[in-house]
């Protein structure tokens, strides 16, 4: 789970020793020893005791206009503090509409990843479907899969296989299982349905 940074702590101490691991839900582009005021760094994520940190989430790639650069810093700077990133992808509707989908998240993939494979999980989330009551047909979603993998594959070699890549996107209790049984889908990014 990835609880807003102010509850982390109370959400580690309420899963305890139980098996459920929590992240966070952004870190600073930026090592723990740069000054950076009001920033929360990989390195303080980890010493609370965080496993993962989301990065690239479409909210603040479309919101506050992060670029592919600054969400691979992110994810570097996540590796670098012992933490697995969760790199967000994902098409807006105009592009999905324009038949840009499959090449901006490629572009993405490529510019928001981090050079190391391991560790790394990638979440494909179509801006267009998160919170709301449409998701892709299950085709689409297998074809960004396979697109995503493949972008992995060129760019990682065979440790891109250790790479899970998860769907987001309106997924709920109704749709879970079909999403699941997707080639190329290696689980859920679940949020407000969670």
């Amino acid at each position: 789970i990835c609880p807003p940074a102010a509850y982390l702590e109370a959400a580690l101490a309420a899963v305890g020793d139980s098996g459920v691991v929590v992240g966070a839900q952004d870190c600073s582009p930026v090592g723990a020893d740069a000054a950076r005021t009001g920033e929360i760094s990989a390195g303080m994520l980890a010493d609370v005791g965080a496993r993962y940190v989301i990065v690239g989430h479409s909210e603040r790639r479309t919101l506050l206009g992060e670029t592919d650069e600054q969400v691979r810093q992110k994810a570097e700077a996540a590796q670098a503090a012992g933490l697995t990133p969760i790199v967000c992808v994902g098409e807006t509707q105009a592009q999905r509409e324009s038949g840009q989908a499959n090449a901006v998240v490629a572009a993405q993939v490529r510019g928001s990843t981090p050079a190391a494979a391991a560790p790394l999980v990638l979440a494909y989330e179509p801006v267009w479907a998160i919170g709301g009551s449409r998701t892709p047909t299950l085709p689409e979603i297998a074809e960004v899969h396979a697109i995503v993998r493949g972008e992995l594959s060129a760019r990682y070699g065979a440790s891109a296989e250790g790479v899970r890549v998860l769907y987001g996107g309106s997924v709920n209790p109704k749709n879970a299982a079909e999403i699941f049984a997707v080639e190329g889908v290696d689980g859920a990014l679940v949020g407000r349905a969670a």
